[in-house]
């Protein structure tokens, strides 16, 4: 089993910025992807962005321009950097781990989740 562990959220105004951490623990078998997704209030939650161990990113569209995703596969750690954030961004992020880029797409495939961390932008 994965332990997820997603921090950095807060409150922010439109165009600021937030850095966020997720850290995972317990069986994680390599090669892997990391990957964030989020659920907005009465949203389904949807992917945003994912990286595997080997550095391959992929993003969901429109997040790239805004959203930068990276990894430190020493530390199990995951980091979404957001810039230029809007109302729209409001959510609940999470993070998870899975094996391919095409698996981390559909947040369905995933049976458990972290607790998550909440982003609000708003002024």
């Amino acid at each position: 089993q994965v332990h997820l562990v997603e921090s950095g959220g807060g409150l922010v105004q439109p165009g600021g910025s937030l850095t966020l951490s997720c850290v995972a623990s317990g069986s994680i078998r390599t090669p892997n992807s990391m990957g964030w997704y989020r659920q907005a209030p009465g949203k389904q939650r949807e992917f945003v962005a994912c990286v595997t161990s080997g550095g391959t990113i992929d993003y969901a569209d429109s997040m790239s321009d805004r959203f930068t995703i990276s990894r430190d596969n020493r530390k199990n750690m995951l980091i979404l950097q957001m810039n230029n954030l809007k109302p729209e961004d409001t959510a609940v992020y999470y993070c998870n781990v899975g094996r391919t880029i095409a698996n981390m797409q559909n947040p369905t495939r995933f049976g458990s989740w972290g607790q998550g961390t909440q982003v609000t932008v708003s002024s």
